[in-house]
């Protein structure tokens, strides 16, 4: 039976443009840009150079420190700038992207069939595994650590955050097998979800997955907040959590064999005319 935790204190700030409940056609622009410092502790160390055409999936830098954690490139096409800052720091590697996608195939699988190691080892080869954060410190996960568990808020409760449950809504089979995958690193995966009725449907049905249930205002939906009322951080230990889109993005790897970095927004707002949702490449 699924926990259910009442957050008593915060605050809801209700504010006008909530998106509506439908995915607009979004215009994709032909050049996209992969900062580096972006990602917290990561030294970056470049895969590509400059005028190399590349596929999606395809390694434009790796982590120093941990040479397995790369980060992809989310389109096809050349790579035009590297852009330098102080002391030669990587800012920018800008790529022109193909006007149709070609995606590095890394081979559809089915995660419950393979083992630890050869889902470990699919997950970093195509970089989904920077997907995966740890706390503390909200960095990309150690490969070579086991967490205390694997944790995935499915509602957001910040002001005109997205609906977690419309995006996921109708993909559903894309989110078992990402959870599936996730399961094969650690027993204890959780879903946290909306207690509110109909609130979570799209995550109901979900197996394999501890599903706990929070009620009450902003921050219920942290995952900061969730793991300390679940499961508290002692000395030495670590989690490992996700958004909900990363684990689409993941069960599309294992689905397809590729790596597909679309994700939905909510373009929201009182100035917005029509606030809604749009596909976009991240």
């Amino acid at each position: 039976m699924s926990k259910i935790i009442k957050i008593k204190r915060g605050l809801d700030i209700k504010l006008k443009g909530e998106a509506e409940k439908k995915i607009g056609k979004a215009l994709q622009s032909n050049i996209f840009a992969v900062k580096p410092p972006d990602f917290i502790g990561v030294t970056p160390k470049l895969s590509v150079k400059k005028g190399v055409e590349v596929k999606a999936g395809d390694a434009l830098f790796f982590d120093k420190a941990r040479p397995d954690i790369i980060i992809p490139s989310p389109v096809s096409g050349e790579v035009t700038e590297i852009k330098r800052g102080a002391k030669r720091k990587i800012l920018d590697i800008i790529v022109l992207a193909d006007k149709t996608t070609n995606y590095r195939d890394f081979g559809a699988a089915n995660p419950s069939t393979l083992s630890e190691d050869e889902v470990r080892s699919k997950l970093l080869e195509s970089g989904c595994w920077s997907l995966i954060r740890q706390r503390p410190f909200s960095i990309i996960a150690n490969p070579n650590e086991t967490p205390k568990g694997i944790f995935i808020s499915c509602f957001n409760t910040h002001p005109l955050a997205p609906d977690y449950n419309f995006i996921v809504k109708d993909n559903e089979a894309i989110f078992q097998k990402g959870i599936d995958a996730l399961a094969k690193l650690s027993d204890n995966v959780n879903l946290d979800i909306n207690g509110e009725n109909g609130k979570s449907s799209a995550f109901e049905n979900i197996n394999g997955v501890k599903i706990n249930r929070f009620t009450g205002p902003h921050p219920a939906g942290n995952i900061g907040v969730q793991v300390h009322k679940l499961n508290p951080l002692n000395k030495g230990e670590v989690i490992w959590y996700l958004n909900p889109q990363d684990v689409l993005i993941i069960g599309r790897l294992f689905e397809t064999g590729k790596y597909d970095a679309s994700k939905i927004i909510a373009l929201t707002g009182s100035e917005i005319k029509d606030p809604q949702y749009f596909r976009v490449l991240s």
